[in-house]
């Protein structure tokens, strides 16, 4: 809320700016808006709204040997505390020594025009509708002697980013994420489902609900099996759960010193080289309709992928995989130029398109006898050099034989690498907007198909329900 304490953000920017007194200086404004509801047991525990701001300052000071930088970032600064904070993040970058990322920052032109407007907000309207369906899938359940857990979340996060070189950019991002847990009335079986919505308009409870009575249905036989490697079918979120996470992974410049499993032997990287059988296209796109992001760059911290220096870069649609051939690995400007590679800095969504495909359930159908996972859980990396991962799985693994559903399986541990299961898998359902169970509160905007892998490898078993 604005108040004479605390000015509104575009406001904060510009007296931030102002404030400046190093050579260069950006400062980034962030209005969260949220509203949230809890469940359990088949009734409502909380819910609520809440606002916060965060503010970055970004100082960069020129010297002989190069750029120096430095960034400050706090919560809830009133205008009398904004020089304060200015202050603080210019002698931390007199402080510090060259930056090796250093580099001009970048130009803007015309101030985007709504850059003055006030911040965007949610309310609990957002639930309008799907608060009442919640209602009614509370008594269906409570009749069917299941129950139901859960958590909605909606957040509007306004952005506002100037630079002393110009820059007045400005996003509002939307997202909402709903996560549903069924469990039966003993509460020895249990299902996940999650779904990711810019409004909560477009979501669809009573098919959620139905869903998971359906396997809460089939996990009252119960088959027990080993170890190994089984034909598996992941869902789109479990796709998004391996894939964000190779994302995070695919710096070049990581890379090119021989580090990551898209190093290639000998040195340099594995760009130009297929790693899918299948014709895939991974790409990160700001304008991808319903995944709508951030057309420019935002960087609170530099690393190995992302650079302060960069703030305000135009982002447009970057194809990692086109047709199963990498193209492309995360660079910074400075980055790229350590690699030769294009720049290429990442959106803040994801997308795998197989060019059509069918729905999971017709993959089951055709599935002769494998596993149907339904959601993976505490995934950690376990060799960066072949980026193998390691994780359970949750809330349902069911067998499959003869197209249909037999019986729940016990859970497993598995160890897979995304490179790996991309290049092994046999066939890409049809592309759909999912939530990663394990990332999504990160990084909500996704769509993926479902993958068919011949032989993912349940490596032991889990004793989770």
């Amino acid at each position: 809320m604005t108040t004479a304490s605390t000015p509104a953000p575009h406001e904060v920017v510009e007296r931030a700016l102002a404030l400046s007194r190093t050579d260069g200086c950006i400062v980034i404004a962030e209005e969260r808006s949220t509203a949230n509801l809890r469940w359990a047991a088949n009734s409502l525990t909380t819910n609520g709204t809440t606002r916060s701001r965060n503010l970055t300052v970004i100082a960069t000071v020129d010297g002989q040997e190069g750029t120096a930088s430095a960034v400050v970032s706090r919560s809830a600064v009133t205008d009398g505390e904004l020089e304060t904070l200015v202050r603080a993040a210019e002698q931390a970058a007199h402080n510090a020594g060259p930056a090796e990322d250093g580099r001009s920052l970048v130009t803007g032109g015309a101030a985007d025009e709504d850059f003055a407007a006030p911040p965007a907000e949610t309310s609990p309207e957002v639930f309008a509708a799907f608060a009442p369906a919640l209602g009614e899938s509370f008594a269906r359940s409570r009749a069917a002697d299941r129950e139901l857990y859960g958590f909605a979340l909606h957040e509007m996060v306004s952005t506002y980013l100037g630079s002393s070189t110009g820059l007045r950019l400005r996003h509002d991002q939307p997202t909402g994420t709903l996560e549903l847990n069924a469990k039966s009335g003993d509460r020895t079986r249990s299902a996940w489902a999650g779904s990711a919505t810019r409004d909560f308009t477009d979501v669809d409870l009573a098919a959620e609900e139905s869903a998971l009575a359906q396997r809460l249905e089939w996990a009252r036989r119960r088959v027990d099996l080993p170890a190994g490697r089984y034909e598996t079918l992941l869902p789109p979120s479990s796709v998004a759960d391996l894939l964000i996470y190779q994302l995070w992974c695919s710096a070049a410049r990581d890379a090119a010193e021989g580090r990551t499993v898209f190093s290639a032997p000998g040195g340099g990287t594995r760009v130009g080289e297929r790693l899918a059988g299948l014709p895939l296209n991974l790409y990160s796109d700001p304008r991808a309709d319903g995944l709508e992001s951030a057309p420019f760059l935002v960087a609170h911290s530099s690393g190995e992928d992302t650079s302060v220096f960069d703030n305000g870069l135009p982002l447009t649609r970057t194809d990692w995989l086109e047709q199963g051939t990498l193209e492309r690995l995360v660079t910074t400007r400075h980055s790229a130029e350590l690699t030769g590679l294009p720049l290429a800095p990442a959106a803040d969504n994801l997308v795998l398109d197989g060019g059509g495909g069918r729905s999971l359930e017709e993959m089951v159908a055709a599935t002769e006898r494998g596993l149907l996972v339904t959601s993976l859980w505490y995934i950690r990396e376990v060799d960066p050099a072949s980026l193998l991962l390691t994780g359970l799985t949750r809330d349902g693994v069911y067998l499959v034989e003869g197209g249909e559903i037999v019986g729940a399986v016990n859970n497993f541990r598995f160890n897979e690498s995304p490179v790996a299961v991309l290049g092994r898998a046999s066939e890409a359902g049809a592309t759909e907007r999912t939530l990663s169970r394990e990332w999504g509160d990160y990084f909500p905007l996704t769509a993926m198909p479902a993958l068919r892998v011949p032989d993912f490898n349940m490596s032991s078993v889990s004793p989770g329900v």
